[in-house]
């Protein structure tokens, strides 16, 4: 168990005070969080274009939480089920190289990943929605969901965001790792410095 950082901003409150003490315990611990796309980074819609190529939808704010993680050395990974070219621009505008597109079993996905990192599977974080995530999700030290995932999928997470999937969900989750973490009070200084330029 590492030590509790030392809160130093009202912010970093705000976001503590409403959490279980073994929740910010294990967000304490990420240091690769990754992502679903469908129904976590979107509002799982697709919409498809008449030469049949689908659309998604991403959030700004998700995105700019995405950097702040990466900003403080919080590995960042995209693992999702389906496959398209529209997850790797999004992936490439956020500066996440870690991208995995077309994963059935995702625990296997996050397991190598961990390995490549150098970290065991309770420093890993993982928020998804669906039945393809829960294996990964029942196996990582930090597992988050979305309000509208099914039943049995909110069960299995420590943490579900108050906000819905594409509409700010992984900010929260990404908000609420950085103050467990010390971190998000850094940003609040005008001089700092987001990865990238402007973050969206």
């Amino acid at each position: 168990m590492t030590q509790a950082p030392t809160v130093t901003h009202p912010a970093e409150a705000l976001i503590l005070a409403k959490l279980a003490p073994t929740v910010v315990e294990r967000a304490r611990q990420v240091r690769l969080m990754c992502f679903d796309i469908d129904g976590v980074l979107t509002d799982g819609s697709l919409w498809y274009s008449e030469h049949g190529e689908a659309v998604k939808r991403f959030n700004a704010l998700d995105g700019h939480g995405l950097r702040l993680m990466r900003e403080s050395g919080i590995a960042i990974a995209l693992i999702t089920g389906r496959e398209g070219p529209i997850v790797a621009h999004r992936a490439a505008d956020l500066g996440i190289s870690m991208v995995l597109q077309g994963i059935r079993d995702k625990l296997a996905a996050v397991t190598e990943l961990a390995a490549q990192e150098s970290l065991t599977l309770d420093q890993v974080g993982f928020m998804g929605d669906d039945l393809l995530d829960l294996y990964a999700m029942q196996r990582v030290g930090f597992a988050a969901s979305v309000p509208n995932a099914p039943g049995y999928i909110t069960q299995a997470a420590h943490w579900v965001s108050s906000r819905e999937g594409g509409q700010g969900a992984a900010r929260e989750c990404c908000d609420l790792i950085l103050a467990a973490q010390g971190r998000l009070a850094a940003f609040f200084n005008p001089n700092a410095v987001i990865l990238g330029g402007v973050a969206q």
